[in-house]
Parts: structure tokens; sequence; C-alpha cells
């Protein structure tokens, strides 16, 4: 619930979406998806899942990007740190690979890594689907 309820209150601001945090004021994940972080060495950076759901996706991208040589960081995320990112994205199993250009005074880039690795999810995802 409390989810729907930040979700809401950051939709009256002309946000798509809010970005939830732990109760160390961490970066968490979205109201309904995780979230990843691109920096400029190409390394990507998600919180640590130890307030919110691993979930499969997550875990699926983490493993691709593994796969393709890209350094994989889980940590804590301070909301501030997001200066030091160039871009973002979210995952889920209806965010699937989604990028962000905005979290509040934050800008992204939906850079190569990104549309790379939403391109791998989705044949690894849809490589039965017309059979």
């Amino acid at each position: 619930m409390i989810c729907t309820l930040s979700k809401h209150e950051a939709e009256k601001d002309g946000y798509t979406d809010s970005l939830m945090l732990d109760h160390q004021g961490n970066i968490a994940e979205a109201t309904g998806a995780n979230i990843f972080f691109k920096n400029s060495q190409n390394e990507l950076h998600t919180p640590i899942p130890d307030s919110f759901l691993d979930g499969i996706t997550r875990r699926s991208i983490i493993s691709i990007a593994e796969s393709k040589g890209i350094k994989v960081v889980e940590r804590k995320i301070l909301p501030e740190q997001m200066k030091d990112f160039v871009g973002c994205f979210l995952t889920g199993t209806a965010a699937e690979v989604t990028p962000v250009s905005q979290i509040g005074k934050f800008n992204f880039k939906v850079c190569e890594l990104i549309t790379d690795l939403s391109k791998s999810y989705q044949k690894l995802v849809r490589k039965d689907s017309a059979a």
C-alpha cells in the first residue's frame, strides 16, 4: 500500500513513479521495479536487496551483464550519489528493462549499455515464444 500511495503522490507532482528508500535513507527501488545505475566507467550499480524483493528480472539482468564482462556492484546508494551516474533503468516483470531519464534533479541518458541489455533480455525471454 505504501508504494501505491507514494506513486500517487509522485504522479500528482508530474512524475511517472516514485523512488523508494530503505529505513536508512538509501535507495531501495521504484514502486514496482528494481533500479540500476550506470557510471562513466560502464559499471552497473544497484542497491543490495536487503529491504526489497530480489526480482527474477533483476537477477537475469545481473547475469546478462556479467556474461558480457560488465561489472555489477551491489551496494548501498544514497540519493545524493545519483549525481555520479550517467544512466539509469528499472527492471521488473512489467517494466522488463525501462530506461529512466530523470529522478528529481538528476538527469540520465539512454546509453548503448542499457539498450544492449534490454535487447539481450528480450532475446532471452522471447526465444521460445515464436515456436
